[in-house]
């Protein structure tokens, strides 16, 4: 007998297309949209942020939800809900319109009413279920922005029936983001008789934490990686939380973040200058050419390619790249192409590097899309050496385009990449697990001894190519809880 179709309302400051500032955007988007297409009755909310009016997305009035508002701090706030219909999408994607919180240049701010702006998600993520009378089987909630929705359908919203069989989830992205405010805005959050649910030690602290209040009452809560479910249980990844994680353990689970091949495939992508498959390698030769032609390196194609796509941020691991690699191009002979931007310390050392070894390290300053699949597609490793990582997707991207990752063995980087075995040829990438220059520079050195054994490289080539880590099979885990939870 075939099973009944979920009901499931996901609210989100992020969706990809829409208004994305990192990976959370990503998983929204795939997420609702494989289950949209597994059948369930899915219905997304996410502000109408300044950007998505400059989309011109094809909007539609809800006259249900036009006219509304709800108390914040002792006022009423105004707002309206609206449609927006995705090109080659079905899915049901609200936007909650107000231009007092929502109209400003960037998802996130420094604002004195950040707290609010996000306050007023949750409650209108309720509030527009009640209005079209949709009783979600599962509130998926993602990160502190919409983390007070487990306690407010338990207090503030307990009374309408609508919710009388919703179970809440919440998805931990990233746990280094808390939503951590001031006390004093308590009485703006609306919780009336319930504020004594809140981490009274942290009230007395002075502070509300959004996340850890999640923590509290969500019945279930998964992260975006198995080993990163572990992880923040302890006291090194847990950033504060772990103990209350640790409290709710039998409900903490993690579930890899799927990749969208639609996108990130080198059969299809038409962003690449050739494309390539497991069964056609020809092309990913055509796109290392093309690639170091391009960004200026040497087109010495024998010379392996290491490849970086990151957000230059600490997390990323690129103190270690600072002490490890110039030494290494000293050593070894090997070409490097990075792209990202962020703290301003490494971008001048990237700057430094493609100064010190012109023709074999490149480096873009910024964003670009374009450019993010020619290293994937043309690159022969690829670099993740990240202090910690919930889930990533450039490893799964790069094993896709057989580009061999070297990684550290942390979060979801763990649960995807296996250690190549040359007695045998098995395993995908190459991992270290003490995070430190030593671990590195083995990492390192140990790809490219083995590139030299280009039947080996092969291998491990086809190895990951032939892996799936698509939304089908991540997506029907989600299903899986989603089921269990709801019955």
């Amino acid at each position: 007998m075939q099973s009944k179709p979920l009901k499931i309302c996901l609210a989100s400051s992020e969706f990809t297309t829409l208004a994305k500032a990192g990976g959370l955007a990503d998983v929204a988007s795939a997420l609702s949209i494989y289950l949209d297409r597994a059948g369930h009755d899915v219905r997304v909310l996410l502000p109408f942020y300044a950007r998505i009016e400059s989309l011109g997305l094809d909007i539609e009035p809800v006259p249900e939800l036009a006219s509304m508002s709800t108390r914040l701090g002792g006022v009423e706030q105004p707002y309206s809900i609206v449609r927006a219909r995705l090109p080659n999408a079905n899915l049901k994607v609200y936007l909650l319109q107000c231009p007092a919180f929502y109209s400003r240049g960037s998802i996130y701010t420094d604002d004195q009413d950040e707290h609010l702006r996000f306050v007023l998600l949750s409650r209108a993520a309720i509030e527009m279920c009640q209005h079209l009378r949709f009783a979600p089987d599962i509130f998926h909630c993602h990160d502190w922005q919409t983390a007070l929705i487990p306690l407010y359908l338990r207090t503030v919203y307990a009374w309408d029936r609508v919710f009388e069989h919703t179970r809440s989830v919440l998805t931990i992205h990233n746990i280094g983001y808390q939503g951590m405010f001031p006390s004093y805005t308590l009485p703006q959050l609306g919780l009336g008789s319930a504020e004594h649910l809140l981490h009274q030690d942290d009230l007395k602290d002075g502070v509300i934490n959004y996340l850890k209040t999640g923590i509290m009452y969500a019945q279930l809560i998964t992260t975006v990686s198995p080993t990163y479910a572990r992880e923040i249980l302890g006291d090194d990844y847990g950033m504060g939380l772990n103990v209350a994680l640790r409290e709710r353990m039998g409900t903490v689970t993690g579930i890899l973040n799927g990749v969208d091949y639609d996108e990130w495939d080198p059969q299809t992508d038409t962003l690449i200058p050739a494309r390539f498959g497991p069964d056609d390698l020809a092309g990913k030769r055509a796109c290392k050419e093309r690639l170091m032609l391009e960004t200026g390196l040497e087109a010495n194609l024998d010379r392996p390619l290491v490849g970086i796509v990151a957000r230059l941020v600490g997390q990323k691991g690129l103190d270690l790249v600072e002490q490890v690699v110039p030494s290494l191009l000293e050593r070894r002979d090997f070409a490097l192409n990075v792209l990202g931007s962020g703290e301003r310390r490494f971008e001048d050392f990237f700057n430094w590097l493609q100064s010190r070894f012109r023709g074999r390290v490149s480096f873009y300053a910024g964003y670009n899309n374009e450019l993010s699949h020619w290293i994937e597609a043309g690159a022969d490793m690829f670099l993740m050496p990240s202090l910690y990582e919930p889930c990533g997707l450039n490893q799964m991207y790069s094993l896709k385009y057989g580009t061999v990752p070297i990684v550290r063995e942390t979060g979801g980087l763990a649960d995807s990449v296996q250690q190549i075995d040359p007695s045998n040829r098995t395993g995908n990438g190459i991992l270290f697990r003490d995070y430190n220059a030593q671990g590195l520079d083995w990492a390192l050195n140990r790809a490219l001894d083995f590139y030299q054994d280009k039947e080996l490289w092969h291998a491990v080539m086809l190895n990951g190519m032939r892996q799936d880590f698509s939304w089908d099979r991540q997506g029907a885990q989600y299903v899986e809880l989603f089921r269990r939870l709801s019955h």
